[in-house]
């Protein structure tokens, strides 16, 4: 099945049609926001280009497109993590994704070992400290990265 997006109209049929026309950057990508399907926790964020974008509506996988490697990836593929998607919305313009997910096998989205990538919190009580400080908030890590990953 191939899947195509509907071409970019003016602002009212982006930002009230019924139409997906997802605004890819200069890059080719569009930001996409993960959650947890049952608690709204953010569990990542990342960048999908256009293969990535078709692979997860296809697979109902979440794709994605690394910056630093240069290439697609699917989330939980080498750790066995898989972002399952349930729902995926865009905003009022088209150029940000929100995925509502599930990670399988009780795992973690962060490449860190946590459920979040969101596992520490800035000190917004003491911004004065030098430099800032941040806390833990992320709980217990749910794997070792460096059994799942290999040593860095």
């Amino acid at each position: 099945m191939a899947i195509t997006f509907a071409p970019r109209g003016g602002k009212q049929h982006v930002e009230h049609g019924d139409q997906f026309s997802p605004k890819f950057d200069a890059d080719g990508l569009i930001t996409a926001v993960c959650t947890d399907r049952d608690t709204g926790d953010i569990l990542m964020v990342a960048y999908m280009n256009e293969e990535a974008l078709r692979h997860t509506l296809t697979t109902r996988h979440a794709h994605f497109y690394s910056r630093s490697r240069k290439k697609q990836w699917k989330k939980g593929e080498s750790s066995g993590h898989i972002l399952e998607v349930h729902e995926l919305r865009t905003d009022c313009d088209q150029d940000c994704l929100w995925l509502k997910c599930t990670i399988t096998n009780d795992g973690g989205a962060c490449h860190n070992g946590y459920k979040s990538c969101f596992y520490r919190s800035v000190n917004l009580n003491n911004i004065s400290a030098n430099p800032v400080a941040m806390s833990h908030v992320g709980g217990e890590r749910r794997f070792d990265p460096d059994a799942v990953y290999g040593k860095k």
